[in-house]
């Protein structure tokens, strides 16, 4: 592998001396403006540009044009034809293709398989902006346009989808999409140093074949290796019963001889002189080392290999110690290097610093882009999760080591929207990322963290290696809301209590100046079967915290809410576990009204655990107990009735439940009571979402005002509180497929 080279220490291509874009350009008319005759490198992706650092290809875009490439873009093109692809000419180094900020398959369609009416990465909300499986498919156009032209594909959608990975809409595994797209590499994880790393070598005249030694790619390779090691993945983590077997990094010449040469007792001493060879040294050096997995028609058809593949790429992401993989496709194999090294401070800044408009393209016009108004006013300080939640793909994607940028970054970012968005009134709507106060926090000891293993630094238990510090991260806040023309500073990102009961100072400055009514966080469930797993703590960190949430707010004269999210149909989830978190809620008074069922997205852990009914976080084999999974669409349903306990609709169908459940007693009028005997007579249940619930004519009436999110506690006498003065907007509330 090849060593990490800073970002900024590669030598600038030639066409630096053209200077940075107000926009990267999207049209042959800009590119003349700009002195153009050609791009270097287009970028193809299934979102509206949006120039800001929440959007994959303004990031990559700018990256490279600070490496003096002349970079374009084009955005979610018509793919029924090649003419879109070919609008701005041939680029002379490569097309980057990705699907956009989200994987396009989870984009479009719900956790139930229905099709999205809206998109939000698109003007004006509007859906069908781009095929499903958007990655093979521009990946396809572009080599139609111009067949001799290098095709790079990166984004989530293949980082997700660089292995053989089970497609939830499909219902069946399906080959590495770096075989379905035909592309030449696959750039996995936050790409910057790969992306940089392939634009430098070909422009030096490499070849995109003999680019094989960059740490966060994958590749078909079709020789072998020369000075590589295989190891086969089943000697890391065998399924089924086997004798025990000997470490590959032993030397067996220095091991206990065999029982039965023991058994032969001492040998007979004899007059004849023996020359002995001492042989070299057999130990394998990691970095040597590369271990095959199942190949794709094996884990196709057989579920447990395919959890046994899914442990294994698990337990190989760690950069400091991670192996290459491979795995067999048909006649090709499909190498995948070990993940590229996170970047420092430095780096984060020298990419968070490049000329960013912060608004959408030009060409759009007035047209609204929801996911960039969630976004718009919001800050993010740093990258990565260690908290390994197994139903999410944050960790999958961006790793366990959390990248950090330095204060006087965040805050000439917070300068430059104050002083540059059109709109900004003063509040901040977030400053945060995968997790809200991760930022700083870290293994004590580098030498642990290189060797570390662990799928999560938090579960079961906090390690007793990582440093919960948030001083850091307090300071940062402090200096935010400081700043001239800052009237207020949000948390919306997830926040992960469990850390945070570490640093009371932490949750009293939290709770004292940055949370606008309500916070949201995510226990996901109250029982233990789904927690563990998750790899969720139990619903008592959730009380710690909410203990100290209280006590902060009365302390600093504030009105503010606890929002929990909950997951229904979570593999590992009985119907009795969603029986009891149903009572939870409803002793604790919280009506949900925004439902999330899991969503098994591609090549997550819990994923795993849906297609195969086996656990990955354990050692996998055919005997291995099996993980109950909520498959069959009314028990899906049903999990999600729970849930919304209080919706008449459900009614129903938590009747028969019950009945069958024999917990008959939880039907009637009383207050320990789930559900009502009998329906109401009324239209049915108005969601508390759909105009705040407020009829025509309400507030002349004098009615109050009802709240987006039904879950406040009660007040006294029956009536629902209205919305407190400063809740933040829709930037609070998580979006779809936002961390957990």
């Amino acid at each position: 592998m090849q060593a990490a080279k800073p970002l900024f220490d590669h030598p600038k291509y030639w066409a630096e001396c053209f200077g940075p874009s107000p926009f990267l350009p999207m049209s042959r008319e800009e590119m003349d403006q700009l002195g153009w005759d050609s791009c270097d490198i287009i970028i193809v992706t299934g979102d509206a540009y949006v120039d800001h650092p929440s959007f994959g290809m303004a990031v990559i875009g700018r990256l490279l044009e600070g490496q003096g490439f002349r970079v374009g873009i084009i955005a979610q093109p018509d793919w029924h034809s090649k003419d879109d692809f070919m609008k701005l000419g041939r680029p002379n180094l490569f097309f980057g293709v990705a699907a956009g900020n989200m994987d396009s398959m989870i984009n479009r369609y719900t956790a139930d398989r229905k099709v999205r009416s809206d998109d939000a990465y698109t003007p004006g909300g509007e859906g069908g902006k781009r095929p499903d499986r958007a990655s093979l498919v521009y990946s396809h156009r572009c080599r139609e346009a111009y067949g001799d032209v290098p095709v790079v594909l990166g984004g989530i959608e293949a980082s997700l989808r660089r292995i053989a990975h089970y497609d939830y809409w499909q219902d069946k595994v399906r080959k590495s999409i770096l075989v379905d797209a035909g592309a030449d590499i696959l750039l996995y994880g936050n790409a910057e140093r790969a992306i940089a790393e392939v634009a430098f070598r070909l422009s030096c005249g490499e070849s995109i074949e003999s680019l094989t030694d960059i740490r966060g790619t994958a590749f078909v390779r079709n020789d072998s290796a020369e000075g590589y090691y295989e190891l086969d993945s089943t000697r890391v983590d065998r399924p089924g019963r086997v004798d025990k077997v000997i470490s590959p990094y032993v030397n067996t010449q220095e091991m206990p001889s065999c029982a039965t040469t023991q058994e032969a007792g001492e040998p007979q001493a004899s007059d004849t002189t023996v020359v002995v060879d001492l042989l070299p040294s057999s130990r394998i050096e990691r970095d040597k080392t590369v271990i095959r997995l199942p190949s794709f028609e094996k884990v196709r058809n057989d579920p447990v290999l395919y959890a046994h593949a899914n442990r294994v790429l698990h337990l190989e992401t760690n950069p400091g110690n991670a192996r290459a993989l491979v795995q067999k496709h048909g006649n090709q194999d499909i190498w995948f290097n070990p993940p590229a090294i996170p970047l420092t401070t430095e780096e984060m800044d020298y990419v968070f610093d490049q000329p960013f408009a912060r608004v959408p393209h030009p060409s759009y016009g007035d047209a609204r882009i929801p996911a960039y108004e969630m976004i718009r006013f919001s800050v993010n300080i740093m990258r990565g999760c260690f908290g390994g939640c197994t139903f999410c793909s944050i960790t999958e994607h961006e790793g366990r080591i959390i990248q950090n940028r330095s204060h006087d970054s965040i805050i000439r970012e917070i300068e430059a929207m104050r002083d540059k968005v059109p709109g900004f009134t003063g509040v901040v709507s977030d400053l945060g990322g995968p997790t809200a106060n991760m930022y700083r926090i870290a293994c004590k000891s580098p030498e642990i963290e290189a060797a570390c293993r662990k799928p999560s630094c938090v579960y079961p238990g906090i390690c007793s290696n990582l440093n919960t510090d948030h001083s850091s991260l307090v300071e940062l806040y402090r200096k935010a809301r400081d700043l001239k023309g800052v009237k207020k500073v949000l948390i919306a990102s997830g926040l992960r209590y469990d850390l945070a009961v570490e640093s009371p100072e932490y949750v009293r400055e939290l709770v004292t100046h940055h949370v606008g009514g309500y916070l949201k966080i995510a226990p996901e469930h109250t029982e233990d079967g789904p927690l563990s797993k998750m790899m969720k703590p139990g619903i008592g960190t959730y009380d710690r915290f909410k203990k100290m949430f209280e006590k902060f707010s009365k302390e600093a004269g504030k009105e503010q809410y606890l929002i929990p999210y909950f997951i229904a149909a979570h593999p590992g989830t009985t119907d009795e576990d969603m029986l009891n978190l149903a009572l939870w809620l409803k002793r604790n008074g919280f009506r949900a009204d925004q439902v999330q069922a899991f969503y098994p997205s591609p090549m997550a852990t819990a994923t795993a655990m849906y297609h195969s009914a086996r656990n990955p976080l354990r050692k996998v084999t055919y005997k291995t107990e099996k993980v109950g999974t909520v498959k069959d669409p009314l028990q899906r349903r049903l999990h999600k009735a729970f849930l919304r306990y209080h919706d008449p609709n459900n009614w129903p169908l938590l009747r028969e439940t019950l009945m069958k459940m024999g917990r008959a007693d939880l039907i009637g009028p009383g207050k320990h009571q789930l559900i009502p005997k009998t329906q109401p007579q009324t239209h049915g249940y108005k969601s508390a979402r759909r105009k705040n619930s407020t009829p025509p004519g309400s507030r002349k009436a004098g009615k109050p005002m009802l709240t987006q999110h039904t879950g406040l506690p009660p007040r006294d006498d029956g009536s629902r509180r209205a919305k407190p003065k400063g809740r933040p907007g829709p930037a609070a509330r998580r979006p779809r497929g936002a961390k957990r």
